[in-house]
């Protein structure tokens, strides 16, 4: 395995340079583990094989983009693809009818009563990772209802119906009837979720077996509440969107609301009727930057979106492709850029609807991004880089010097990291997934959903796993002032779709999951095709590199200054000369992913997809 990555690696940067040299890349005999996507008319990718089935269901019957992205959203959260209906949707789409990028935001708030003195009295640095207590209010059924509604052309019935089949009973993967087996002790503290998991109670093998079909009753009932709603509503005269705003008003003020608020609350969670009623999806502005000519699109500060936006302002004058790919000053370089962004993210980004502003013009400023440059230590890494000062860039003063002065002194990892410690890893990169889709009208969607996922704490009788994003919050003002809990606010968030249009047309749309990594390898995803000249599949293949310098969105919010994980094909004088320079080496045999994307072949007039060569995610074009 270590000398096949080797030659992987070894080709991709040979390829790499042809290409920017001006040698024909297709005339060059690159093999990807998994092929290219090729479409003309449409294209959809998610984490799981049966979800993209679903979407090409919808395509078939006339769907368009946003139709069948929802129908494998839809099927993601019914396969607990590291999500459920309880959790978190976040979202951009290009409307090729207005040429603009339009975020989505349906992420759930913190409940009533969920204020920093309520944790800290429990004797808890954080919300807690698992349980009624980790939930926000469930966001991801309104941002399904709302994208359909709005810029969709099917019916809810119509969209839903692959997940109420997914439902009523589908043969269960490995990977997921796995992960609850594995977390089978912490469902048994939830009755309902035991209910729904644990089918063989009291055997050996309590889950599902592999292959074994699935069934999800009150979920399935659940579903059903939203299509009789939106049914009920048609024969009223209502408009195809007036009757899927009844069924999502079914959800949030209706039985299921008040269903759902009971089982939380029965189980020791916060979750009222009116945190149910009073949640709004939110569409947004997203933000954006230039970066040689692309426009590059991310949600709003809500999530650390923006990190790879500050990145691209601080690399944009830099010589990249003479470093060469992959390099130990190509690593070094992005590492050090990261750190930067990073440090911002974790003392600024928060909910822009609560106060205190985020400084987002001044750190999404080119002028800040050259400031911030000159702090890298060209010779060895930095595992004491602050946030920086913004303000001064938008006509204002600091208010946070002295906690920044300060800042950073706890949450240092004192795991042994000789090697990747599992727990460290496992909350590192916790949850998600990512839905891909275009049509040759000209929609592209691009969405990174989560929350809910094994061992999820299920709501009464509903089937639907709650959120745990929590956890994302933080308790003292100290460690950032912008992401305090407090009840209905937002949580500052890991999820990050990206969307890019380069001359006013799409150019790329991609996501991954796996929490803090997000970012940092859909940069260097970006990266490899804009600077590299990889193809989509080649990019999401390619053998990246993963920081744990900044502090985890997760469990006790660590970091491990320069921890530094690179793939396996790493040669040897580039790992000596990474530790040389200070960074803490572990390997890992992928370290790509999973990336899921599309490229927009202009020249041609078709879509590329790539997908990354591990996980289950997968994707079908037509």
């Amino acid at each position: 395995m270590h000398v096949k990555l080797l030659v992987f690696a070894s080709v991709l940067t040979i390829a790499a340079h042809l290409r920017s040299v001006g040698q024909s890349f297709n005339n060059f005999p690159v093999t990807t583990q998994k092929p290219p996507l090729h479409a003309k008319h449409w294209i959809g990718i998610t984490g799981k094989p049966l979800a993209a089935t679903a979407g090409s269901m919808i395509f078939s019957k006339g769907g368009n983009a946003v139709d069948a992205s929802c129908a494998m959203l839809a099927a993601t959260c019914t396969m607990w693809d590291v999500l459920s209906w309880g959790g978190e949707t976040q979202a951009l789409i290009y409307n090729p009818k207005t040429k603009k990028v339009i975020a989505i935001n349906a992420m759930g708030v913190a409940p009533t009563g969920a204020t920093a003195d309520f944790f800290k009295n429990k004797g808890m640095q954080y919300p807690p990772e698992y349980g009624p207590l980790a939930a926000t209010t469930p966001g991801t059924a309104g941002g399904l209802m709302t994208m359909l509604a709005e810029y969709g052309t099917m019916s809810l019935k119509e969209v839903l119906k692959p997940a109420m089949q997914l439902a009523g009973g589908y043969p269960i993967e490995a990977q997921t009837a796995n992960s609850i087996e594995k977390e089978k002790n912490r469902i048994k503290e939830w009755p309902y979720s035991k209910k729904v998991f644990l089918p063989h109670a009291g055997e050996e093998r309590e889950a599902p077996d592999a292959g074994e079909i699935f069934v999800q009753k009150d979920l399935l009932a659940t579903l059903q509440k939203l299509v009789d709603a939106e049914e009920q509503a048609l024969k009223k005269g209502r408009s195809r969107k007036e009757a899927i705003y009844a069924a999502n008003d079914r959800f949030y003020k209706g039985d299921i609301a008040k269903e759902i608020a009971r089982g939380c609350q029965e189980q020791g969670g916060l979750i009222t009727e009116a945190d149910m009623a009073n949640w709004k999806v939110k569409i947004e502005e997203p933000l954006m930057t230039n970066y040689k000519g692309i426009d590059v699109y991310k949600m709003q500060q809500w999530t650390q979106g923006p990190v790879m936006l500050q990145a691209l302002n601080m690399l944009e004058n830099m010589d990249l492709k003479s470093m060469g790919y992959n390099s130990s000053r190509y690593i070094h370089t992005l590492y050090q850029v990261m750190n930067l962004a990073f440090a911002d993210r974790d003392f600024y980004y928060g909910d822009p609807a609560f106060g205190p502003e985020e400084p987002m013009k001044g750190l999404l400023s080119k002028e800040y991004a050259k400031e911030r440059v000159k702090l890298i230590n060209w010779e060895k890494n930095d595992p004491k880089i602050l946030p920086g000062d913004p303000y001064p860039f938008e006509g204002k003063t600091n208010p946070y010097t002295d906690l920044i002065r300060n800042w950073g002194a706890k949450q240092v990892s004192q795991r042994n990291r000789n090697g990747l410690d599992e727990k460290f890893m496992e909350e590192f990169t916790a949850g998600t997934t990512s839905v891909e889709a275009a049509d040759e009208e000209g929609w592209v969607v691009s969405i990174t959903p989560s929350g809910g996922w094994v061992p999820a704490c299920i709501a009464g009788n509903t089937g639907v796993g709650l959120s745990q994003r929590m956890q994302s919050f933080v308790l003292d003002p100290k460690e950032n002032p912008f992401n305090v809990v407090e009840p209905g606010k937002r949580p500052r968030v890991t999820l990050t779709p990206s969307l890019a249009l380069k001359d006013g047309k799409p150019f790329l749309s991609f996501a991954k999951q796996a929490g803090d990594e997000q970012d940092q390898l859909l940069l260097q995803f970006f990266l490899n095709i804009v600077e590299f000249g990889m193809t989509v599949q080649e990019s999401t293949e390619a053998p990246s590199f993963k920081t744990l310098q900044m502090y985890s969105t997760f469990g006790l919010h660590e970091k491990d200054p320069g921890g530094l994980i690179l793939n396996e094909s790493m040669p040897p004088w580039s790992r000596k000369e990474l530790s040389r320079m200070g960074y803490k080496l572990t390997y890992q045999p992928r370290t790509s992913g999973p990336i899921n994307a599309i490229y927009f072949d202009w020249v041609h007039g078709t879509m590329w997809g790539g997908s990354s060569n591990h996980g289950e995610d997968y994707g079908i074009g037509w």
